[in-house]
């Protein structure tokens, strides 16, 4: 363990160096220490090398700032404290995220976000402040010339910053919901909107989506990925029953008939998620069937609807 420390200790000091070359070469012997060694991720932070990595995000060298941003990146799993305490390194991320000649880096800032948001929730609100990461998370996904794998990390940026419900009426202000309803609707890869589908969901939790979700026609695309049509997978349908769940609890009563209307035409496939989807999937399934139900004022079609699937309160106590 002692030779560990001193071989980060030495490379770290050679990130001060005058010479571009030295530093370069330091930089991609801690990214590979850091992806290859877990043990010495910690021995790295301590050494020092997160303020070296942060102003080194300014690099106008493409290689220097991707060897730097991804070390970040293998840093983050095990050192989130030092990325966090570091004074300028959401700065530098943000600066990468938009200024970067490497889509490497690009990608390596967005998926440090997400893991440093993921794992500590005292971040979240700290991220969310900086309107600039926003702001700059929602132009990638926006960018349809990106490469599929910035998309997918600025995504499950996103997806950590959503989390926090403070963060989320940020986004809508900034835009997120057409540019989220216009990834799903013109991206065909499964995995992008799978995601994209996530982020939605959690964004549909705060007052201000409502109006955002009706000038995206956001109700329509979130019909449409649970019409029995369409191959939408498992995990879209169910992130979109998450959405309009979201809606109908955080709506005004407009939103909520909306959301009972769409429920009647969709009942179908809804059941089918609380019947075969995750356990999170299926107990918002149920929840969102009794919300449609229940809230019904025709009782005629209250009375089918619950003679069509067997009597709703059977369903609801197996589902559960």
């Amino acid at each position: 363990m002692e030779d560990k420390r001193r071989t980060a200790r030495n490379l770290v000091a050679k990130l001060s160096s005058v010479s571009e070359r030295t530093r370069n070469e330091a930089l991609a012997e801690l990214r590979l220490i850091s992806r290859q060694d877990p043990e010495s991720r910690p021995l790295i932070a301590d050494a020092g090398a997160v303020p070296y990595l942060s102003e080194t995000l300014y690099s106008s060298s493409p290689a220097i700032q991707e060897n730097a941003a991804a070390t970040l990146l293998n840093l983050s799993i095990t050192s989130r404290d030092s990325l966090m305490s570091t004074r300028g390194l959401l700065d530098a991320l943000s600066h990468a995220l938009s200024n970067s000649a490497s889509q490497g880096a690009v990608q390596s800032c967005a998926a440090t976000l997400h893991s440093i948001l993921i794992a500590d929730e005292s971040s979240r609100p700290i991220i969310g402040s900086k309107r600039d990461i926003l702001y700059t998370l929602l132009s990638i996904i926006g960018d349809e010339h990106a490469p599929a794998r910035s998309i997918k990390d600025a995504l499950n940026a996103l997806f950590g910053i959503a989390l926090y419900q403070l963060n989320r009426a940020s986004l809508v202000g900034l835009g997120a919901v057409p540019a989220l309803m216009s990834l799903i609707v013109r991206d065909a890869r499964k995995g992008i909107v799978e995601d994209a589908t996530a982020v939605l969901a959690q964004i549909a939790g705060c007052e201000e989506s409502e109006e955002a979700m009706r000038k995206a026609g956001g109700l329509e695309v979130l019909g449409d990925l649970l019409d029995e049509k369409t191959a939408a997978s498992t995990r879209m349908r169910e992130n979109a029953v998450g959405a309009l769940l979201n809606l109908a609890r955080c709506g005004g009563e407009r939103g909520r008939k909306e959301v009972r209307e769409m429920g009647v035409k969709v009942m179908d496939v809804i059941r089918e998620v609380g019947e075969n989807g995750s356990p999170k999937g299926k107990a918002k399934a149920v929840e969102l069937l009794k919300f449609v139900v229940d809230g019904n004022e025709n009782e005629n079609e209250v009375r089918e609807l619950r003679l069509k699937f067997n009597s709703m309160d059977d369903f609801i106590d197996h589902s559960i």
